[in-house]
């Protein structure tokens, strides 16, 4: 198990490193930074002094060292807008959007592994057809659409819940129905084939014939391996519902990280850019770390793959 958790830390290291470079580089896909901050109409002489006073001028290996040794230290600059450091603003929006993240992933497991377990109890029945309905329907519906639409009906016309805000959780019951529908889908179809191909597996017909209750071969047995791969899709599913939870906080103003990332892009803050998509982007890498070595203990058989 140490050699299989210091292999994956150590594959987990080099991507994030990957995702640092990418993250600096994305500064400089748009053009000249400096001429971005300077704005229409300025002049040669307000660029120079832009590109002098960022460090734009040094060499770009040299700005990328300089930028992840800062990093590494919680220091990401200071924001280009709201003259304030990165990190604080990072630290005062990342709660929403953690508790809006952790909400939606468990309202997709509590939703998706009970319809996709009892799909494949009984597959081509009418519950089967009406989970696989509610599958295909959580893919084509887009989650803006989705969200207005919610918005219209429970906020609006039947005022049970409020229309936007952050301030109670009851603020948060519309965005998590909305972010948890989207991984619904995959998390259900998964859980629903990984439960037909165990339960057709030979060790689960011998477990019937020794007269185990069928609960228990279910639960204990049948589910505990079919559930090993969507340990892993919920942890991707995670990681996306993180970093891309702009359009549902900005529909439902949650004011979150999220949200935090679009008024960045559209003012050309790149510090808060550059920080919101490394930390992102180890956030789920960690995820993808975690998922493994949960796989890992679940199924011994993986340590040796």
């Amino acid at each position: 198990m140490l050699h299989f958790f210091l292999k994956r830390l150590a594959l987990a290291a080099l991507v994030a490193l990957t995702v640092s470079l990418i993250s600096f580089s994305l500064l400089f896909l748009a053009g000249d930074p400096a001429i971005a901050l300077a704005g229409e109409g300025a002049t040669d002489a307000d660029i120079h002094a832009i590109r002098t006073q960022y460090g734009f001028d040094r060499p770009v290996m040299e700005q990328y060292l300089f930028w992840l040794k800062n990093a590494l230290a919680g220091d990401f600059g200071t924001s280009y807008y709201f003259k304030t450091p990165v990190i604080n603003l990072i630290a005062e929006k990342m709660p929403t959007t953690m508790i809006l993240g952790l909400s939606a992933i468990s309202f997709a497991i509590l939703l998706s592994i009970p319809l996709g377990v009892l799909a494949a109890v009984k597959p081509n029945s009418l519950f089967d057809r009406i989970a696989l309905f509610i599958s295909v329907i959580g893919q084509a519906i887009p989650s803006f659409w989705f969200g207005l639409i919610l918005i219209v009906t429970f906020a609006v016309k039947l005022r049970w819940v409020p229309v936007s805000g952050s301030d109670s959780w009851q603020h948060f019951i519309l965005p998590t129905i909305v972010l948890g529908y989207y991984a619904t889908p995959a998390i259900m179809r998964l859980t629903r084939a990984g439960m037909l191909e165990v339960l057709r597996a030979d060790y689960i017909r011998t477990a019937r014939a020794k007269g185990i209750r069928p609960g228990k071969v279910l639960f204990k047995h049948a589910l505990r391996n079919a559930v090993i791969p969507v340990v892993g899709l919920a942890a991707v599913q995670l990681g996306f519902m993180l970093g891309g939870s702009v359009i549902i906080e900005s529909i439902f103003a949650l004011n979150g990280a999220g949200f935090l990332a679009f008024e960045s892009i559209s003012r050309n803050d790149f510090p808060v850019v550059q920080a919101l998509i490394l930390i992102f982007s180890l956030i789920y890498v960690l995820l993808t770390l975690l998922a493994d070595l949960l796989n890992a203990w679940l199924d011994p058989r993986i340590r040796v793959a």
